[in-house]
């Protein structure tokens, strides 16, 4: 059950993720892709990092740090999700980790952090289970990320009800993204930006690969009611391209951030 003032429905979001075990297929090779990129951070690293935390990987990233001779632990808020990663596996919310101090060198967090109502807290946890110079690596969807898919969804439902819910997640300004790893603890914080703009054959199938991945509405004030039959019928319209096609916009803050010595 989400908290009064907590933004996200946690037991929302684990479902979504249980859902989308089942039905993953499509969107693992943008997942693995975008994992890829983020992991290749650690080419410029001259450190070993002997274990690691990969945390909400999807199946994705524990492989391509094995590849690297890291012995990595798995942990995701979904255990169907939990799954598709070798173990050792630990079923484990971001927001409550059951892990000691300094258990690991290295924490890796692909597309997993934006679903979680304290990020400053969960951050803090995630430094303390770093060794003492441990590195801590993770990509976070920013603002100006499905910026279309907000404005066509807001602007049909407006205009079919008068009003509307919100059925995109809010994400921060990159701006503040170093200045939460600071305020966390983490030494040399350093949060930049990498863009990626997807093309899908129509607007329904952006849709449907959100879905596919467990990223459907978590909002703890999103609207119960079933949508107007016509409301991403309009909204759809309004995404696509002249050749039907619809875009759209991913702006990854990729942050770092070192335990202190």
């Amino acid at each position: 059950m989400a908290g009064l003032n907590a933004p996200f429905d946690r037991g929302a979001v684990r479902r979504h993720r249980d859902r989308a075990a089942r039905r993953i297929g499509p969107v693992v090779p943008l997942l693995a892709e975008l994992a890829g990129r983020l992991v290749e951070r650690l080419d410029d690293v001259t450190r070993r990092f002997p274990t690691a935390l990969d945390l909400g990987g999807r199946g994705v990233v524990a492989p391509l740090l094995a590849a690297r001779g890291i012995g990595v632990v798995s942990a995701d808020l979904s255990g169907p999700m939990l799954t598709r990663s070798p173990p050792p596996r630990v079923v484990a919310d971001a927001e409550a980790l059951p892990f000691g101090p300094a258990a690991f060198d290295l924490v890796v967090a692909s597309l997993s952090l934006h679903w979680i109502n304290d990020l400053p807290g969960a951050l803090i946890q995630l430094r303390r289970a770093l060794r003492p110079g441990g590195l801590f690596l993770a990509s976070l969807p920013v603002l100006g990320t499905l910026d279309t898919l907000r404005t066509a969804l807001t602007e049909a439902e407006a205009a079919l009800r008068g009003g509307a819910a919100p059925r995109v997640s809010p994400f921060p300004d990159l701006r503040d993204c170093a200045g939460l790893l600071q305020r966390a603890g983490f030494a040399l914080p350093v949060a930049d930006v990498e863009e990626v703009t997807l093309s899908y054959a129509s607007p329904l199938a952006l849709l449907a690969e959100l879905r596919a991945a467990g990223e459907a509405n978590a909002l703890t004030s999103r609207d119960r009611r079933i949508p107007p039959r016509a409301l991403f019928a309009a909204a759809a319209a309004a995404l696509a391209g002249p050749d039907g096609r619809a875009a759209a916009r991913l702006r990854l803050a990729v942050l770092t951030g070192w335990a202190p010595n």
